[in-house]
Order: C-alpha cells, then structure tokens, then sequence
C-alpha cells in the first residue's frame, strides 16, 4: 500500500481526533515501520489494519465506520492533489469509470510497483451504474468510502448500496450500486 495512503490517515486522524491520539495508536500498533511512513513509500497493508483497529479501540468507534470515513477524506484529499483526475469529467459516473483505466494507470506510471484493486463498471439505461471491485487486500470499505466521496464532490443525487459476493481467487468481491433518487 503506497505511503500516501497512510500519510493521509495519520493526517486525518489528527484533524478529526486529535496528535494526542495518532501518537497513542501509532505507538500501541505494531507496526514494522515503526509509523515513519513517506507518502512515495510502500508499505504493508496490515499495517493499516493495525492502525485502524487501534485507533476503534482508541475511540469506541466501530472499524468499518473509520475505514468509510477515512475513503471520504481520502477522496477529497485526492482532488485537491490531483485535480486533473476530477477536472477533466464531466460527472460521477464518467469519473467512476475512469478509475481502473486512467486513474489507476496514471497511478500505475507513478508507482510502478503498486498493488491495485480490478475494478468493472456498468452504466444501465434505466440511470443506474454498478462498480465491481475485486481485491486480495479486502479494503472494500475504503472503496465505498471513496465513492461516498465522489458522490459528495459530484453533487450526490444517488442511493449507494453494497452487495458483498463470495470470494474468488482469495479476492474480497463486492458490487456497489448507484441509483437515482427520483
């Protein structure tokens, strides 16, 4: 998992809770960095495991909750870094099916070693749009979060559901609705 990536959820973990608390669960996780993380580096992902379940024991705030949160905070963190990913469509759904072909090879150009979720996309006639996302790190809930995200930043006007479907391969398989609201 890119340094980024953590760099960002210790950043909103002292904005949203406070150093006092990033310094606690850094300190109480075990982490094989130490919690020296560069936002170029690569890191494993079980060290945000360990960070997310300090910091649920920290706050009495439930796993699944901090993880979508943080998916939100990430995303807007994302526009205000790369704004050429958000400028250049024109809606959610244009935006969501770019993740896996342009963000993801725009990412794949920077960090040639970084590990991605697949991700398929389906616009139906009747307004909806599904993502699938498929991943051996089983960071779903930051995936919803994410697009929580994206649908704030592009104006909301959705339902978002989750259908969660057996693994494959030892990948966490879920499907993610969008409706319209009418």
């Amino acid at each position: 998992m890119k340094g980024i990536v953590f760099t960002e959820f210790l950043d909103m973990v002292d904005e949203k809770f406070g150093f006092e608390t990033t310094e606690t669960i850094v300190g109480k996780a075990d982490l094989p960095s130490g919690g020296a993380y560069t936002s170029v580096g690569t890191y494993s992902h079980g060290e945000m495991l360990s960070l997310v379940t300090e910091l649920s024991r920290e706050t009495e705030v439930d796993i699944t909750a901090l993880v979508k949160v943080f998916g939100e905070h990430l995303l807007a963190r994302f526009h205000d870094m790369f704004p050429e990913f958000f400028d250049t469509v024109p809606d959610l759904f244009s935006f969501l099916e770019n993740v896996d072909g342009y963000i993801h090879g725009e990412v794949r150009k920077l960090y040639p070693n970084a590990t991605l979720p697949e991700i398929d996309t389906v616009r139906h006639d009747d307004g909806r749009f599904e993502m699938t996302y498929k991943s051996k790190r089983k960071m779903a809930d930051l995936a919803e979060g994410l697009i929580g995200g994206a649908m704030s930043h592009f104006g909301g006007g959705y339902s978002l559901t989750r259908e969660d479907l057996p693994e494959e391969d030892g990948k966490q398989c879920v499907v993610f609705a969008l409706s319209p609201l009418n």
